[in-house]
């Protein structure tokens, strides 16, 4: 899942569609792992391998590192969510991106991240159900001092059902604007997979209605990566898919979701556990917000921010 919604059942979903199953784009991992090359694993205490030293190449600017909060959704409740955002300054984050307001108004949760030094620059929100929602919704992300809102998920095997989406977003995106807002969706792996009729995806779809002047994306690679693995290609050709992925897309790229991906099971990792040779992405397009996440944190949501943090930090591409 990411931020409550069920991109495993999407995929499995739009995959029975097409007469196959998870399982069956999974068994090729296994045949791979032992010869993927990752920065560290997880022992049994959770405790991380030493990592390889760093290749040399340009760093990920630490100001444009972030974090999507839905990672740290289980100690984000009461005291946690002052303890947990004051952990995240204290590593270094300058950013978080939001996936709730926690039981606080946008205002009080802007006051909070304020006195720890931290920007809440990303949200995501879903698509509006009424204008009064949208102005809900855009009113709080101006209160909270964004630049971006981004819709997390929409799921459906009607090609009307995506086009008008793709209208709606187009409606709300030019709203944002005009508040000084980025507007941006955000992929699972079935808009790659799904197949609305005669070969169409709803990827089609959101490339060619999205208006580019107004409507931008937030790539979730390990989500890209596991439609191209739904598409039975292998680790490495997978990899390939994300990054034409992100170059072929009219629209701008202007975010990643960074997280990994086990090589034995497909499952989410803490970052430079798994496969994914984010280096390689990134040299072939940079972003404004290298966002870290991990719906299923490997030990602890505290590890998976820490390492991810330390990751990114690192790396080098």
């Amino acid at each position: 899942m990411c931020y409550g919604y069920d991109g495993e059942g999407a995929l499995r979903d739009s995959l029975e569609r097409r007469g196959a199953s998870r399982r069956s784009f999974l068994r090729g991992s296994l045949a791979t792992a032992a010869g993927v090359a990752v920065l560290g694993t997880a022992g049994p205490a959770g405790a991380l391998a030493p990592a390889k030293k760093p290749a040399r190449g340009r760093p990920v600017p630490p100001g444009r590192i972030s974090i999507q909060l839905y990672t740290l959704r289980s100690i984000m409740t009461g005291a946690g969510v002052e303890q947990t955002l004051a952990h995240l300054a204290d590593t270094g984050y300058p950013r978080v991106e939001l996936a709730g307001y926690y039981g606080r108004t946008a205002a009080q949760l802007r006051s909070l991240l304020d006195g720890l030094g931290i920007r809440a620059s990303s949200s995501h929100d879903g698509i509006s159900a009424t204008p009064a929602a949208l102005e809900t919704k855009l009113a709080n992300a101006v209160t909270m001092g964004q630049r971006y809102v981004n819709v997390p998920y929409l799921a459906s095997a009607s090609l009307a059902q995506w086009q008008t989406w793709a209208e709606q977003m187009n409606t709300e995106a030019a709203a944002a604007r005009m508040l000084g807002l980025a507007y941006g969706y955000h992929n699972h792996a079935h808009e790659f997979t799904t197949d609305l009729g005669g070969g169409v995806t709803p990827w089609d779809v959101l490339t060619s209605e999205l208006d580019p002047a107004l409507v931008h994306l937030e790539v979730d690679l390990y989500w890209a990566v596991t439609g191209g693995k739904g598409l039975g290609m292998s680790d490495a050709d997978s990899i390939d898919f994300a990054i034409d992925t992100v170059l072929s897309t009219p629209q701008q790229v202007r975010q990643y979701h960074v997280k990994d991906r086990n090589p034995a099971n497909g499952d989410h990792a803490d970052l430079g556990t798994g496969y994914i040779e984010f280096a390689r992405i990134f040299r072939a397009h940079q972003v404004e917000e290298y966002i870290v996440e991990n719906d299923s944190p490997d030990v602890t949501p505290i590890q998976t921010a820490d390492v991810g943090y330390a990751y990114l930090r690192g790396l080098r591409f």
